[in-house]
């Protein structure tokens, strides 16, 4: 199942038009639907209308827009303590925003909350949220029990999907590689045109196998868009950048960081003193990385990758 936006024509020119780092609300309205893959046809109505547009109603070039990776673990920070505003403050000034361990009615631990929902609403953001797991209510409560990455935007969603990629399962007292749901991808209105954003997840444990398949997944994912997308992939990829199983995907993405800032520092785990570059923002297509930060901050165990993107 795809979800493709029912945005009209009129609400996506009056969108385009206005300030793209303003905050939109309530315009796009997503449905259901059952499509292919690749919905062309909406995708280039989109780009057309964004290109008729006249230059000043779209984002400087040399601007950009602000990107940023991070792992939020479900909004509990170094200091142990669940604060969902303090999340909501670091990527407040983003345009876009990819993000890890996201917990949607989950567990007491975020309250059962609807973590997508209340960042969505305290910035003002667009939202697609992208489950890895999608379990039964807790005994005493009617929610299902939801956990994955989400996508944040301030540009409209024209469609987006969950893929399936090789995991292997957290919850699972005895777990088996397989695929499973998690990697999301959703086409955003962005003033240079539409702009694939795929946000991402990648095991965690030493032996690099699942990570090396779940690499060579998410680049056959990726390559079905048309040549030269604009393309985007934020992600706790869960290894350094010289790791082995990434290579054949920073070949096929740019590394932000090494690109804005060569290939020493933008270390993020632990938050508190920082020790490994594990958090990422790469890029494909027409796009180039200006400027790249680590935010000091302790909202999370991880430490957040900013970026701006141009192109």
């Amino acid at each position: 199942m795809v979800v493709i936006a029912t945005t009209t024509t009129h609400e996506l020119l009056a969108l385009a038009r206005r300030n793209p780092h303003r905050r939109h609300r309530g315009l796009v309205c997503c449905r259901l639907v059952t499509a292919s893959r690749r919905s062309n046809v909406v995708i280039a109505l989109a780009a057309a209308l964004i290109s008729l547009l006249p230059h000043t109603a779209q984002a400087a070039p040399h601007r950009g827009i602000d990107v940023l990776d991070f792992n939020i673990h479900t909004g509990i920070g170094a200091d142990g303590r669940l604060d969902l505003a303090r999340t909501a403050e670091v990527i407040a000034g983003a345009d876009v925003v990819g993000l890890q361990e996201v917990d949607v009615h989950w567990a007491a631990r975020s309250g059962y909350a609807d973590q997508v929902a209340q960042l969505a609403r305290m910035t003002g953001m667009h939202s697609y949220f992208a489950p890895i797991y999608d379990l039964d209510p807790e005994p005493g409560r009617t929610e299902r029990r939801r956990y994955g990455v989400a996508l944040l935007s301030r540009f409209p969603i024209i469609r987006a999907e969950n893929h399936e990629i090789t995991r292997l399962s957290t919850v699972d007292p005895e777990p088996a590689p397989k695929p499973m749901p998690g990697f999301a991808e959703a086409v955003l209105a962005t003033p240079g045109g539409p702009t694939h954003v795929y946000v991402t997840h990648l095991d965690y444990r030493p032996d690099p196998a699942v990570r090396r398949t779940q690499v060579a997944e998410t680049i056959h994912i990726m390559d079905q868009d048309p040549p030269h997308a604009r393309q985007l992939l934020l992600g706790d990829f869960n290894a350094g950048p010289d790791a082995p199983e990434l290579a054949p995907l920073l070949a096929r993405m740019r590394d932000g960081w090494a690109a804005a800032n060569g290939p020493g520092g933008g270390l993020t785990f632990p938050a508190p003193t920082p020790e490994k570059r594990i958090d990422y923002v790469t890029f494909a297509g027409r796009l180039r990385a200006t400027r790249a930060e680590v935010p000091d901050t302790q909202a999370s165990d991880h430490r957040p990758v900013l970026m701006t993107i141009a192109g």
